[in-house]
């Protein structure tokens, strides 16, 4: 009889470290990393108006900055501080409230920007110029038969939830509807058949990337940070509109769907590679990707869609891997891919390696400690 407990009782031993490691972090800490990184970028980055100055000058309300916006607000809602939302609307504020490439851009890094331009008005809605500009783009999107702008899924991310959010705001249909249109079209007509792999619950890039194109390991070519992109989308635009809105059960399947993929190719760190079905292929630790699948998942956690047992050991893995491994101790991010569509763009991405840009991999960051934050609520 005494060796039969031997077994029940290491059973039980093994199951209660493996909930002890599955403990999500305390509020307090995720705020306390939250705000290290985010006060890393401001202090390198004092004035928002400055334009990026990389390869090129670009202004700074470019899609990589306008990420990065998006997290801020995200923190902001969790931490109220006066300096987030200053730093934010004086961003918007020397830009006019206006798109790069102004209202008639269809192309959708433009449009990304407007995200936050909503969240600010929906703070403080002091005057109607502040969504003007976004307001007149998206109307212009409505008002035109084309649904074929978006043809990398990136552009997803970018200009959806802009959509959502008008929609929600001024409690239009019309912009649910062109949004599912434009969807829709990217994921099961361009290139083909669309980008959206159903059997394998993974988004190609663009059709550069349709088969037969494959990775060196022989395996379809899927990019982290790419389907990053998609997942924060669904997430934003779920966010966003009604439950009785005729497409959301579409989103919440190809969420799940993704969820079920990406749970499947985690690293047995906790991130994920660049390259989700070949680890070969510039293998290693990126923290962008591996950010936004904790905010998706995290927030799927929450709303009850995902199972809390099967997703929260996955995101919370995820989360205090990056923690650990990617953040320094004066708030510097390391392990961000640069930008580019591709495992072999952006490289190197090691613990020191710095990025062109830098402020997408901080608001992706941003997005999922603050879903961290609120899953202890």
């Amino acid at each position: 009889m005494k060796r039969m407990l031997i077994i029940p009782v290491a059973i039980a031993t093994v199951c209660s470290l493996t909930i002890k490691a599955q403990e999500l972090p305390t509020k307090k800490e995720t705020l306390k990393t939250l705000v290290s990184v985010n006060s890393y970028f401001i202090k390198k980055h004092e004035d928002p108006t400055l334009p990026s100055n990389t390869d090129r000058v670009r202004p700074s309300n470019i899609w990589t900055r306008g990420v990065y916006y998006e997290g801020l607000m995200e923190l902001y809602r969790v931490y109220p501080q006066e300096s987030y939302y200053k730093y934010a609307f004086d961003w918007a504020a020397f830009h006019d409230w206006k798109l790069r490439n102004g209202a008639t851009t269809r192309n959708a890094d433009d449009q990304c920007c407007g995200q936050t331009y909503i969240d600010l008005y929906n703070i403080s809605p002091s005057s109607p110029e502040m969504i003007r500009s976004v307001k007149d783009c998206m109307n212009m999107l409505v008002n035109t038969p084309q649904v074929n702008d978006w043809t990398w899924i990136d552009a997803i991310q970018m200009a959806m939830p802009a959509f959502a959010k008008l929609g929600k705001l001024t409690g239009e249909d019309k912009y649910y509807n062109k949004m599912w249109d434009m969807y829709a079209y990217i994921r099961n007509t361009h290139g083909g058949n669309g980008l959206f792999n159903q059997k394998e619950g993974l988004w190609w890039r663009d059709q550069d990337f349709d088969p037969p194109y494959k990775e060196p390991n022989g395996e379809n070519c899927y990019w982290s940070r790419g389907n990053g992109w998609v997942y924060a989308a669904l997430v934003r635009v779920l966010n966003e509109i009604p439950q009785k809105e005729q497409h959301r059960t579409d989103y919440i399947n190809d969420f799940k769907m993704m969820s079920r993929a990406l749970k499947e190719c985690q690293r047995k760190d906790g991130f994920w590679n660049v390259s989700l079905h070949d680890p070969t292929n510039f293998g290693g630790k990126e923290t962008s990707g591996t950010s936004l699948f904790v905010y998706g998942m995290c927030w799927g956690i929450r709303n009850g869609i995902l199972d809390r047992k099967e997703y929260l050991p996955v995101a919370v893995k995820a989360w205090n891997a990056m923690v650990k491994e990617a953040v320094h101790p004066d708030g510097f991010l390391g392990y961000v891919q640069g930008t580019g569509k591709e495992p072999k763009d952006g490289q190197p991405v090691t613990y020191d390696s710095v990025p062109n840009f830098e402020d997408y991999g901080v608001g992706c960051f941003l997005l999922a400690g603050v879903e961290m934050y609120k899953l202890k609520e």
